[in-house]
């Protein structure tokens, strides 16, 4: 089941690159694996502190991020990025979706929440929805 949220994605920005962000090295590699065979450029993290560090940070086109990492959370690094001013269309996945994480990902501006196991063909539809995809 996914949740879709309030947050639009602004249409001047194309996508570039989709990095993902995820701790589970199976889910992350096959996700890579399937959007890379869509024909994206694909970057993967396994902590938000990687990706932060990362020459990539600042020409992603958008961010597929697990909400609980070990470390710096998913949530936490949209905080981050919006303390930076940086924009980054973000679609948050969580095996453990409540209210709290909702009104969060809307409060930070996440363009959907997903439930895993990931529904390809919604992550698909939110990433169609992007200006540029």
């Amino acid at each position: 089941m996914e949740m879709i949220l309030a947050a639009q994605m602004s249409s001047s920005q194309a996508i570039a690159s989709i990095v993902i962000v995820d701790d589970d090295d199976a889910a992350r590699d096959s996700l890579q694996i399937l959007l890379e065979l869509q024909g994206f450029a694909v970057e993967a993290f396994e902590t938000c502190e990687d990706f932060l560090r990362s020459a990539v940070l600042h020409t992603s086109g958008c961010l597929v991020l697990d909400v609980h990492l070990p470390g710096m959370s998913g949530l936490e690094l949209m905080d981050e990025l919006n303390s930076r001013q940086i924009s980054l269309p973000t679609i948050l996945v969580t095996g453990r979706n409540d209210k709290t994480i909702q009104e969060r990902a809307v409060a930070l501006g996440a363009v959907i929440l997903l439930e895993k196991p990931i529904d390809f063909d919604a992550l698909m539809a939110a990433i169609a929805g992007t200006p540029g995809a």
